[in-house]
């Protein structure tokens, strides 16, 4: 059971406007007042009242939405602060908005510390917020939730890549450029390990083989493809194999499997990803189980909500990975030998981007 950003904001707009909401915390004083609240997705714009009585208008940005109702799971505290890194300035706005509707609680759970000689001791000291979408409270009112639950708080796994080289890049580009792609690359050798990992082998866009990793160009990496004519999937399709020539990341499996196809946005110019995957796309039209998937920074998500929603894109039902799902997959795949998982395995880590109503307006 999983949570959207359009279920958090159906759950806030049901919210009475004419009335200020209490922080959870009772030491953040001041008040919140709901002002406007752009559906399916958000921004929600409210008003914020401190304790001297000063008002300042401020917005909850829908990719704060995003990764709170990613994290949520039922039965389960969140601690927005640890989701949130500590960034965004009015995650206790949108703590407080959620834990007024009826499926939220605020609650302390246990927390497990080691103290000196390894001794454990559990305390309540992190306000969480749980989702108990089977026990709903009174609505717009906060009501706490005691848990059994004990939390072990660990260390994110950061993702460390090792340094790739762009010999085309190497002249008259900006720093900005040599940036975005090196990031751009950084994705592409992550996707190529994941796929390793998985059992695939991957095909990288003709453009992109000469970049050099681990002091070698990455289409020399074992699992990379060196030619789409040859493979099975592709004999006899040259007009598919020319369209995918550009696509950053196809994998293959078993010679009878296209697990996905993956176009890198590192900028707002996801038309011409999708573009690409939609002529590839209809080649393979009567091919089973192939994902067409926009790989990009979490922040260009509701850019490629919107950009794959359009008539011209539908048929592709675009998956976002986005670069913090990639970072984390790709960790995974360095710390531990994944074995014996299926490809529905990699669902857990992408998003669907096609709308299932019409509420989504796009040009």
């Amino acid at each position: 059971m999983k949570l959207t950003v359009s279920d958090l904001i159906a759950k806030i707009s049901r919210l009475p406007r004419d009335r200020y909401y209490h922080y959870v915390s009772k030491k953040t004083k001041g008040k919140i007042k709901i002002k406007r609240i752009v559906e399916p997705e958000g921004p929600i714009y409210i008003e914020r009242m401190n304790e001297k009585g000063d008002i300042k208008e401020e917005s909850l940005p829908t990719n704060m939405l995003h990764r709170i109702a990613s994290a949520f799971q039922p039965d389960l505290p969140i601690n927005f602060d640890r989701v949130l890194g500590g960034s965004y300035n009015t995650r206790s706005v949108l703590e407080a908005l959620l834990v007024h509707t009826a499926e939220f609680y605020y609650t302390y759970p246990d927390t497990v510390f080691i103290n000196d000689g390894l001794i454990p001791t559990f305390k309540k000291v992190h306000k969480h917020v749980i989702w108990k979408p089977d026990k709903p409270h009174k609505h717009a009112m906060m009501e706490e939730y005691m848990t059994n639950i004990v939390i072990s708080e660990s260390p994110s796994h950061d993702a460390y890549y090792e340094s790739v080289e762009m010999p085309s890049l190497m002249g008259a580009c900006t720093e900005n450029d040599i940036n975005i792609a090196r990031r751009h690359a950084q994705i592409q050798v992550a996707l190529v390990e994941i796929g390793k990992q998985l059992g695939f082998r991957t095909w990288v866009a003709q453009n992109d083989k000469g970049i050099i990793y681990k002091d070698r160009p990455l289409k020399d990496m074992e699992t990379v493809v060196s030619s789409l004519k040859s493979e099975k999937l592709l004999i006899g399709r040259e007009e598919a194999a020319e369209n995918a020539k550009l696509i950053d990341c196809v994998w293959f499996k078993n010679g009878k499997l296209m697990p996905a196809v993956m176009e890198i946005e590192h900028s707002t110019g996801v038309t011409s990803g999708l573009t690409r995957m939609k002529n590839f796309y209809d080649e393979f039209i009567r091919l089973e189980g192939v994902r067409y998937v926009i790989v990009a920074p979490d922040d260009l998500r509701s850019k490629v909500l919107q950009e794959a929603n359009k008539a011209q894109f539908k048929a592709l039902n675009t998956l976002f990975f986005p670069y913090s799902a990639v970072d984390e997959l790709y960790s995974l795949c360095k710390r531990r030998n994944i074995r014996g998982v299926t490809e529905d395995f990699l669902d857990c880590y992408m998003e669907p981007m096609i709308q299932a109503n019409n509420t989504l307006l796009v040009s």
